[in-house]
C-alpha cells in the first residue's frame, strides 16, 4: 500500500513542474514512479528509497540535460519565465535611486535599478534591459523632441 505514497508524491511533483517548467520536478516524479513501482514489487523501505535516490540522479544528470536540449532545438528563440520579460515596458511606481527603487512590470511590482545608476522619477516609463535574479534593470524610454511652436 505504500506505492500509493509514491504516486501521490509523484502526483505533487508533476504539479508543481507545471508551475515552474524546469524539468526538475518531472524527473523527481518520475522516480517517484520508480520507487512506487517497487514498493508495488514488495521491495522494502530502504529499497523503494534507494531507487528513488539512484533514479533521480540519472534523471537529474542524464535525461533532464538532454531533455532541455531538444526543446530548446524544438522551439528555438522561446523566451520564458523572467527572460520573457526583457524588452518590456514598465512604469517606475517608487523612483529608481542607485539599487533601489521599483516598477510596474506585466501588473506585477518589481525592485529595479537603471541601467546607467540614473535617478529616474515615480511615473518615468522605461524598457527592461534585462533581469538580474529578481531586480529589473531598466532605462527610460527616450521621449520624442518636442516640435517648435508656430505661435
Amino acid at each position: 500500500m505504500s506505492w500509493v505514497w509514491w504516486v501521490i508524491a509523484a502526483v505533487g511533483l508533476g504539479i508543481v513542474e507545471l508551475l515552474t517548467v524546469d524539468l526538475i520536478f518531472l524527473m523527481l516524479a518520475l522516480a517517484a514512479l520508480c520507487a512506487a513501482l517497487a514498493s508495488a514489487l514488495g521491495a522494502p523501505l530502504i529499497v523503494q528509497v534507494a531507487v528513488f535516490a539512484i533514479a533521480a540522479m540519472i534523471l537529474l544528470f542524464l535525461v533532464r540535460p538532454w531533455a532541455k536540449a531538444h526543446l530548446a532545438r524544438s522551439t528555438p528563440n522561446v523566451q520564458t519565465n523572467a527572460q520573457s520579460l526583457v524588452g518590456m515596458n514598465a512604469v517606475v511606481t517608487e523612483p529608481l535611486e542607485g539599487d533601489n527603487g521599483r516598477v510596474r512590470l506585466d501588473g506585477e511590482i518589481w525592485s529595479a535599478r537603471a541601467v546607467n545608476g540614473a535617478l529616474l522619477p515615480k511615473g518615468t516609463a522605461v524598457t527592461v534591459k534585462e533581469i538580474d535574479g529578481a531586480t529589473a534593470v531598466v532605462m527610460p524610454i527616450a521621449q520624442p523632441a518636442a516640435a517648435p511652436c508656430e505661435c
